[in-house]
């Protein structure tokens, strides 16, 4: 049922907004940022339960834990670069929440670059000489 909360106060904060813009559009676009970040907070429970499963299957596995903190930073970004481009696309700044996104897609890629130098090492090492 928490998603029913999640989209009441979104649906709550939309309206008030709408209402507002046409009087204060910066007090509508604080409120929009305001509820985004509550929903985000609301969240940030869940996605650490989730962190936790993943962290549990990773030491049962015997996984390298340098591996399941790459991806979950790169998750994090993902999340956050999108978070940031969609409150900014909604402030009307379309260009600056492309740079946004293209800022959130080379850091994915910086980080992602071990990962990747190591699965080629691995291939390579199964190849024969």
């Amino acid at each position: 049922m928490e998603i029913v909360q999640i989209v009441g106060l979104g649906l709550v904060a939309t309206i008030l907004s709408l209402v507002i813009k046409e009087q204060k559009p910066m007090f509508a676009f604080l409120l929009a940022v305001a509820s985004g970040v509550l929903i985000f907070a609301f969240l940030i429970h869940k996605i650490s339960d989730v962190i936790r499963v993943l962290e549990h299957l990773a030491v049962q596995a015997d996984l390298n834990m340098v591996f399941l903190e790459t991806i979950l930073k790169i998750i994090g970004i993902a999340y956050i670069a999108e978070f940031g481009a969609q409150m900014t696309r909604d402030a009307g700044q379309g260009a600056i929440a492309s740079k946004i996104e293209l800022a959130g897609k080379v850091l994915i890629l910086v980080m992602a670059v071990p990962i990747i130098q190591i699965i080629i090492e691995t291939v390579i090492g199964l190849l024969p000489a």
